[in-house]
């Protein structure tokens, strides 16, 4: 199971939003490179971004920090946050990431998924951003009456090969992962599934990997230090 540390940006800045309310936010650096210097040097082996002000409003906010970020590490980046057209995805591409994640489209635009798909293949993530079981769109400010597992299918179906599973309520609250929603998600595909959303603890890393996802995403946890990125990777099997 990989441990991948998130790098949510902001207003050029490196922050985290509690339960995903961008009036929660707190600010952890103004130096986002150096934060993913930081977490490469202590042994990630990806990083997770995302463009918080692209994905309230639809479009890639963040470009030429991305690439600043690309260039000044060695390990992938996965990215999302606005990524809403297929030139979106392809420039996303072309900066440097190595893995576009697309969610509000997952909903709204099939024919754009799967032709993402097509053009990139396993480049593709969907995000899966639920509150009560029920999907969120637009930056997490929508809800949708789609459940996380009926939108597995549905992406699975048009070539979707990997999901990120986030509980909203939980994320960027230092509480626990919605452990069951992770483990009936794990049972209903047999596609990667990668975990986020409250892991702030070394015994939370133990039982995602128990269960059988690919790969735990952390942010604050990471950030306040309830959890060191050396520790938790050396708690896991590679």
């Amino acid at each position: 199971m990989e441990i991948i540390p998130a790098i949510d940006l902001k207003g050029g800045k490196c922050v985290r939003l509690y339960q995903g309310d961008y009036s929660q936010e707190t600010v952890f650096s103004e130096e986002p490179t150096e934060i993913a210097r930081r977490w490469q040097s202590l042994g990630a082996r990806r990083l997770h971004i995302v463009d918080l002000d692209g994905a309230a409003k639809g479009e890639l906010c963040h470009a030429s920090l991305i690439a600043e970020i690309a260039r000044a590490v060695h390990i992938p980046l996965q990215l999302g946050g606005g990524l809403r057209r297929i030139e979106a995805i392809a420039r996303a591409l072309e900066l440097g990431v190595a893995r576009a994640i697309l969610g509000t489209v997952a909903i709204e635009d099939h024919a754009l998924i799967q032709d993402a798909c097509r053009r990139f293949g396993n480049r593709i993530i969907v995000s899966i951003d639920a509150r009560d079981g029920y999907v969120a769109i637009h930056g997490w400010q929508e809800r949708t009456a789609v459940t996380a597992i009926e939108l597995v299918e549905r992406m699975a179906s048009l070539g979707v090969g990997r999901f990120i599973y986030t509980d909203i309520a939980r994320d960027g609250t230092l509480t626990e992962p919605n452990f069951g929603a992770v483990a009936e998600l794990v049972a209903k595909t047999s596609l990667p599934i990668i975990a986020s959303g409250g892991i702030s603890s070394l015994e939370h890393i133990k039982k995602l990997a128990q269960l059988g996802v690919e790969g735990a995403i952390v942010g604050r946890a990471l950030y306040t230090g309830d959890l060191d990125l050396r520790q938790a990777l050396r708690c896991i099997p590679h």
